[in-house]
């Protein structure tokens, strides 16, 4: 089997040129953050991912870092959003992709053929699904506290 590692990328980045400097006026300053989602959110999506799981009959991945990673993601997107937009996609405007709805877990594809980019619903046959349909806040906490 494979092993998989479960990550989730924090950063603070400078959008500072290093090619010649540019008058005081033009200097852009950029600084890129990520907040935690807040609890209240991460356990309506631990919840969610459970329930649908069971109503799917799909199951969590056998690491459980990656599960907790995306429903983190998931739940920082419905803080943020307003909506649990799938977090394992680039968009170019997240708002409006939310707005639109396709990608919003569960997705138009995992509801269609059961095909969950996240890796967050697997089906019994995937070499990475677990045997677990259920995760605790705990594990959730645990998995992700030094990310």
């Amino acid at each position: 089997m494979r092993a998989l590692q479960a990550s989730t990328s924090y950063s603070i980045s400078f959008g500072i040129s290093s090619a010649a400097p540019s008058p005081p006026s033009r200097r852009r300053h950029v600084v890129f953050s990520k907040a935690e989602p807040t609890e209240k959110s991460v356990e309506i999506m631990r919840k969610f991912s459970e329930q649908y799981a069971r109503r799917s009959d799909t199951y969590f991945c056998v690491d459980k870092g990656v599960t907790s990673v995306v429903i983190k993601g998931l739940a920082e997107h419905k803080d943020t959003l307003g909506a649990p937009l799938c977090p394992c996609r680039h968009y170019d405007d997240k708002a409006a992709e939310a707005q639109q709805g396709f990608w919003n877990c569960p997705c138009v594809p995992m509801r269609e053929r059961k095909e969950c980019h996240c890796m967050l619903f697997l089906t019994p046959e995937n070499d990475f699904a677990g045997q677990d349909q259920t995760i605790t806040l705990e594990e959730i906490r645990e998995t992700t506290s030094n990310m």
